[in-house]
């Protein structure tokens, strides 16, 4: 089963494609606009295995939450490559492939959203497959969901621009912290080709990103609210 794979959610982008047992892999520059290099990546990566997009059986994309640009981004190059070759999309949370880029863990992804605030949720990796014990939310990092027990692992850039909030609030819970784990391509892939392959049925809908929060800027009174400059 082949699946080509893109993920834009953060500014750290990467494309992947797993044809049979084979993964490859490419990831653009951070600080260059995506949109200058994801196609060329795609193209790049089919040829290095001579395949044609009417090979695959499916397109996955990191469909959030993360920047509402990259999303959008992503999520358009996949149904603008799958509607041409009449495949199917597959979304896949970018804090659930964050935590399935750990084998065996319990991982509590926490991602920047700017505003003061992280996206966060918390999963139960088996095997390199994500179990939801927290369902993804956007909050203050002072009011981030605490999960059961001990022994997480924290990751994503939440703990970088809020660790000492994070920290407060999360006491002994998390025994490490892993600030550069970005979700990649290549673990959307792994994800979308086993929902494939238990023939989980795809939506006749247009995929979406997944933005948990719908507004990407505050007004003059919220910043003000929030301690912020006006």
């Amino acid at each position: 089963m082949n699946v080509l794979a893109i993920e834009t959610s953060t500014d750290a982008l990467s494309v992947a494609l797993m044809a049979g047992d084979a993964l490859d892999e490419r990831t653009g520059e951070r600080g260059r606009a995506h949109s200058d290099r994801i196609l060329v990546l795609v193209r790049e990566l089919l040829a290095a295995r001579a395949l044609e997009l009417c090979a695959l059986d499916g397109i996955a994309f990191g469909a959030g939450p993360g920047s509402f640009t990259g999303l959008r981004l992503g999520c358009a190059v996949a149904q603008g490559l799958a509607f041409g070759a009449g495949l199917p999309v597959i979304g896949v949370g970018s804090l659930e492939a964050m935590a399935a880029g750990f084998a065996e863990a319990r991982v509590l992804a926490c991602v920047d959203a700017r505003m003061n605030e992280v996206y966060c949720a918390a999963y139960e990796v088996r095997a390199g497959i994500a179990s939801v014990v927290i369902a993804p939310v956007v909050v203050d990092p002072r009011r981030v969901p605490v999960p059961p027990g001990g022994g997480w692992i924290g990751c994503g850039s939440g703990f970088r621009a809020y660790g000492r909030e994070l920290r407060e609030r999360l006491g002994g819970c998390v025994i490490e912290v892993r600030e550069d784990a970005p979700a990649r391509a290549s673990v959307v892939a792994r994800l979308a080709r086993v929902r494939l392959a238990r023939g989980e049925p795809q939506s006749t809908e247009p995929a979406l990103p997944f933005y948990v929060r719908e507004r990407v800027a505050l007004t003059t009174a919220e910043r003000l609210a929030r301690g912020g400059k006006a």
